[in-house]
């Protein structure tokens, strides 16, 4: 998969049938729609998407998980989306 901003992802087949993937694709066909070519252009920049499979690799709450889902619920229309804000308890880093 792509994001906005052309950055490649590779993502666990087991991610595809999480909420979070069901919804980023249902907003990548609606933005860019699904090209011949087979490459799936997601909705968001590379920053967005790190933060998704950060939360999805460290099994987030669903709290945090239904936050990022609020947040991608207008397409992103190519300016990146918003990385959502959660508690600093629920919060989850990266590094």
């Amino acid at each position: 998969m792509y994001t906005s901003d052309g950055r490649r992802f590779e993502v666990l087949l087991e991610y595809l049938s999480m909420t979070v993937f069901s919804e980023l694709l249902r907003i990548s066909q609606e933005e860019f729609g699904f090209r011949s070519d087979g490459k799936i252009t997601l909705p968001c920049d590379a920053a967005v998407m790190e933060y998704v499979m950060c939360l999805l690799r460290r099994n987030a709450s669903a709290e945090v998980k239904s936050a990022l889902l609020s947040s991608m619920v207008t397409p992103c229309h190519y300016t990146g989306c918003a990385i959502p804000t959660v508690g600093a308890s629920q919060q989850i880093c990266c590094l």
